[in-house]
């Protein structure tokens, strides 16, 4: 089994670069997607971020407002750094289980977990490789405003909040830019593919 970290910047294409690899065989595992799971009532931090933040951060039915408990914490380190303690625990015990679950299928196969925040979180020190999604920055404030239904200013203080793409670098074993046509990147993902089935675990 060949553990491969996915991450990026924001808006940088780290989704469209995981479902290509996807498609090429890799087992995808989105870290955000179980953030998403472990806060839905019942789940794992529901109780402790509900109690944490308070009930600002519930709609009417129960469940967390990720819009605005993401309110609470923008800008607030001491709030941030809290919401992941509750957090990202939980996460990495779920990764940890599917990729033990894909290992014992499949041995010979590769996971990929796409994670925004995977070296900040020191976590990209699990697995065997590690890729880095980017593109221009002009291009993720495009993309983000377009997805996110944003201002230009407010992507800005979020791209600003960000370890800089120069520093994660430094981490990656890969790097896909995005900024190209969706051919190019896919020929660019099917590369780096290719480079990961001829590496022996």
């Amino acid at each position: 089994m060949l553990k491969v970290g996915l991450t990026g910047g924001l808006a940088s294409g780290k989704s469209f670069v995981g479902q290509a690899l996807a498609d090429l065989g890799c087992h995808l595992i989105q870290a955000d997607e179980l953030g998403h799971e472990i806060l839905l009532p019942g789940g794992e931090a529901y109780a402790d971020v509900a109690r944490e933040f308070g009930p600002g951060i519930l709609n009417e039915d129960g469940t967390i407002d990720r819009k605005r408990l993401a309110a609470e914490v923008f800008g607030k380190p001491d709030r941030l750094e809290r919401l992941n303690q509750l957090v990202h625990p939980h996460v990495f015990r779920r990764e940890r289980e599917l990729i033990e679950e894909f290992a014992n299928s499949q041995p010979l196969a590769i996971v990929v977990v796409e994670a925004a925040i995977l070296i900040e979180t020191g976590n990209y020190k699990a697995f065997d490789r590690v890729i880095l999604v980017e593109c221009s920055e002009e291009l993720q404030i495009e993309r983000a405003m377009k997805r996110d239904h944003l201002e230009r200013g407010e992507v800005l203080a979020r791209l600003r909040r960000q370890m800089p793409l120069a520093e994660k670098r430094k981490f990656a074993d890969y790097v896909i830019d995005t900024s190209g046509s969706k051919q190019e990147t896919l020929r660019h993902v099917r590369e780096i593919y290719d480079a990961l089935r001829r590496i022996e675990v």
